[in-house]
């Protein structure tokens, strides 16, 4: 460094520390790793996921508001009947707040969800939440098994089809999730009734257990499998076990048919990036290069797939547990569509739609916790 001053036309010149040193302090100071600059961005974040999910709720209970003021049911024949008077049915039609406008029918909507109303079933005479609360754990159930069916077979399949591209063993794997996305989910259903159920004999029929079994345990999660664990009961749980199994079979293979999809396009895409190439040349064994260098990076899209596909298989057995006679929402559904029950229509949509979009969201937050650089 030159530390002469020098003097030209009688303005002194400053040395180049001196300037290097002003530099320095022109520098802002980098935030504090810790303290409130640290939690800032954090708080955002949280409330910007907050402000996310308060309105995407608010735009399901505008949907579902207005579904059910466009069907061509009207709610209040429903209540007192195609029979009763015309000042019945007036007066049935103020208590329900009928006669009020659209907006304030909303808001007063929006309230009653909020404190946990959603009002009275026409078809079973008790509160809907009620009802949801007790049918929704055996889809809850049914549609778990399911996905783990899906992950457990769908993500090997995935990438054992990738890593043998084009051979027979791809063909076959390829052929199994085209059968996914084109058999129809009643079709598979019967087949799998007649064959396994009335043929073999291999597991049981519709209905959720035996009917003399039914309500020999305590019900603590709505889960019977975990109840009769929890109550010791095993015949319970065998019966429980044989009658889930064929309806979760059938959720599980459209549920792999789409994973398994999937995780071989993300498979064929990181298998031809240039650092696998670099671990094959270096003699990396292909199982460790599979697992390790290529199938990491597709855990987080991965979960979105998984994610979307555990939210479709909750919304989507509507089917399934009408062939099965199993008691969940999607069966719940349907006897309210047939008894044109609105407030257990509505009900039993706000819940699929709020568990949507519940699932989404807590797929973003696995982005962030297997993704260092999405935080």
């Amino acid at each position: 460094m030159i530390n002469a001053v020098r003097q030209r036309g009688g303005t002194p010149h400053v040395s180049l520390d001196q300037q290097a040193v002003a530099a320095l302090d022109r520098i802002p100071n980098p935030p504090s790793s810790s303290g409130p600059g640290r939690m800032l961005p954090f708080l955002r974040g949280l409330g910007g996921f907050a402000a996310t999910v308060a309105f995407t709720f608010l735009g399901l209970l505008a949907i579902t508001f207005f579904i059910g003021r466009v069907v061509p049911i009207d709610p209040v024949l429903a209540v007192v009947g195609d029979r009763a008077p015309q000042a019945v049915y007036e007066q049935a039609k103020v208590e329900m707040g009928l006669d009020r406008p659209l907006p304030m029918q909303f808001v007063s909507y929006v309230g009653k969800v909020l404190s946990g109303d959603l009002g009275k079933s026409v078809s079973t005479n008790n509160p809907v939440a009620t009802d949801l609360a007790r049918v929704f754990p055996a889809t809850l159930e049914m549609a778990t098994l399911g996905i783990i069916i899906g992950v457990l077979l769908g993500v090997p399949m995935g990438v054992m089809a990738a890593s043998r591209q084009g051979s027979l063993t791809d063909q076959v794997i390829r052929v199994v999730g085209l059968l996914g996305y084109s058999v129809p989910a009643f079709w598979l259903g019967l087949v799998g009734l007649a064959v396994f159920y009335a043929h073999f004999g291999w597991v049981s029929g519709p209905g959720r257990v035996e009917i003399y079994l039914d309500g020999m345990v305590p019900t603590v999660t709505g889960l019977l499998l975990v109840d009769s664990l929890v109550a010791g009961d095993m015949e319970v749980f065998r019966s429980a076990v044989s009658h889930i199994i064929l309806p979760a079979a059938v959720l599980g293979f459209f549920s792999l048919a789409y994973i398994g999809r999937m995780t071989r396009s993300f498979m064929l895409d990181q298998l031809n990036q240039e650092f696998v190439t670099t671990a094959r040349v270096k003699g990396v064994p292909e199982r460790v290069v599979l697992w390790r260098h290529a199938f990491k990076p597709i855990r987080v899209p991965l979960i979105t797939v998984i994610g979307l596909s555990y939210a479709g298989l909750l919304e989507g057995s509507v089917m399934i547990e009408t062939i099965f006679s199993w008691p969940g929402i999607g069966n719940y559904l349907t006897v309210a569509l047939l008894n044109a029950d609105m407030n257990a229509v509505l009900g039993s949509t706000l819940v699929i739609g709020a568990v949507f979009v519940g699932i989404n969201k807590l797929s973003d937050l696995s982005y962030r916790i297997l993704d260092p650089r999405a935080r």
